[in-house]
């Protein structure tokens, strides 16, 4: 089944040499693993690959030196949902002084009521704040490569069509709620709720960063709805509200290797000229600019969430603000 179109790519001929480039890509599974396959064939300088299982890392390099031995990858062991985990990771694993594509890719979905080890809403923590601590971390490494010969800084950030599910959210993102966790709904809806407000602020923390760091071109991207063990794992009522959504909107699933090529083609086979900063992109290079929900413009909703995000940051490491 073919993947919707926007723009024709293929990732083995479209993606330009990666000579000399550092890339780093949250989430070694799944879509994670297959945009490491496609850039590992382009020959970069480094790979970085970052998660929590240590076993299927060290899996998906050795296939990936079985097929081009002089891959350089390291994988960096964290814990997206452990603010102090990302700050030790990558201050420990990330030995270069540039970064070029930096694919914040991991997440989860549909989750019940639950805190983060730092006492955030689980979903929110993993899929924004523990990226958000990631992207601050890896900061000035992006900036260093902006100053190069040749410079194309990409920022990719994974969210989903599932954002429109904070509609059932008054304003879109709970900012009482995530912290204490007090109020969370316990309703059968509340776990898409939850998901749907932590993939707006993947969109807005996107806008956002583009607006701060205009020398970095940073996106939003849907890969797709894509046959992932991630939605195998849904069960029940989870899975029938996932299944209806998609008949729905009339989607149909693609495979897991096209569930990276949007991912890719704003990373690395688009050039900076061919994308808007801050910009939400559908497969493939679909840019979207209509039929949004408003709060995806937001504009003083993105600031908030961006200053109530480093509030939290600053607590554990300092420096993201500018």
């Amino acid at each position: 089944m073919a993947v919707e179109t926007g723009v024709f790519f293929d990732p083995a001929a479209d993606i330009p040499s990666s000579a000399g480039k550092v890339i780093l890509v949250t989430g070694g599974g799944r879509i994670g693993a297959e945009s490491v396959k496609a850039f590992a064939a382009h020959s970069p300088e480094h790979i970085y690959i970052s998660g929590r299982n240590s076993t299927a890392a060290v899996s998906l390099i050795a296939d990936i030196r079985s097929r081009y031995p002089a891959a350089a990858l390291t994988f960096i062991e964290l814990d997206l949902s452990s603010l102090h985990s990302v700050v030790r990771g990558i201050k420990t694993g990330f030995k270069h002084d540039r970064l070029d594509f930096l694919l914040l890719n991991a997440g989860i979905i549909a989750k019940p009521p639950a805190l983060s080890i730092d006492g955030y809403e689980i979903q929110c923590a993993t899929n924004h704040i523990g990226h958000a601590m990631l992207t601050k971390q890896v900061l000035p490494h992006l900036l260093n490569a902006t100053k190069m010969p040749g410079a194309d800084v990409h920022v990719v950030i994974t969210t989903s069509e599932g954002y429109e599910l904070h509609r059932l959210i008054k304003g879109g993102i709970a900012f009482d709620e995530l912290q204490s966790g007090s109020t969370m709904s316990r309703t059968i809806l509340g776990p898409w709720a939850r998901y749907g407000q932590s993939k707006l602020a993947n969109i807005l923390f996107a806008l956002e960063l583009g607006r701060t760091y205009p020398e970095i071109m940073t996106v939003s991207v849907h890969p797709g709805v894509v046959k992932t063990p991630m939605l195998d794992g849904l069960h029940g009522f989870n899975k029938v509200f996932n299944d209806f959504g998609c008949r729905l909107n009339g989607t149909i699933p693609v495979e897991l290797h096209q569930g990276a090529w949007n991912q890719l083609w704003c990373a690395a086979g688009a050039t900076r000229e061919e994308l808007v900063n801050g910009g939400f992109y559908k497969p493939v290079g679909v840019y979207c600019t209509e039929k949004l929900t408003p709060l995806v413009k937001d504009k003083d909703l993105a600031k908030k969430l961006w200053y109530w995000t480093d509030e939290i940051l600053v607590k554990f490491d300092d420096g993201m603000s500018k």
